[in-house]
């Protein structure tokens, strides 16, 4: 019975951490000490016991982990820089990435930016896609006319 116990246990912290953290990380190998705790309580040899909070626990993490991180995930709001992703701004001073210089404007901000690509020089007045953020800098890439 006292492996029961220590299973249940365990059980009971990772569900407590999985609480206080909401991060999805802990779930899985709670399914799988759960899955433990109940062969503990039907005698079960403790090398099943082992061998059932493993594959449970890997089997949960692996094959659901990615619905349930794309199901929670689904209405996640950008915020600060990471909303700006995507959108488009303007150059206000040309973008040359072997000078080191370029900026650009978005939403009202001025940034410091660089071209995706190393050789691609973009002019002053350009509309610009913004690729990523890389610390404080913009990395933008000309957005083309559709014509």
């Amino acid at each position: 019975m006292n492996v029961t116990i220590a299973w249940l246990t365990l059980f009971v912290v990772l569900v407590a951490i999985e609480f206080a953290t909401l991060g999805l990380t802990t779930i899985w190998f709670a399914a799988g000490a759960l899955a433990a705790t109940i062969a503990a309580a039907f005698d079960a040899p403790l090398f099943i016991q082992i061998t059932l909070f493993v594959f449970i626990s890997v089997v949960l993490l692996f094959f659901t982990r990615p619905i349930a991180v794309k199901y929670f995930n689904k209405d996640r709001v950008r915020t600060n820089a990471e909303s700006l992703i995507g959108r488009q701004a303007i150059v206000i001073s040309e973008i040359d990435n072997l000078q080191g210089i370029g900026q650009a404007t978005v939403g009202g901000q001025e940034w410091s930016a660089r071209s995706n690509v190393e050789s691609v020089k973009i002019p002053l007045g350009a509309v610009v896609t913004i690729q990523e953020i890389s610390g404080v800098k913009l990395i933008v890439e000309e957005t083309k006319d559709k014509q």
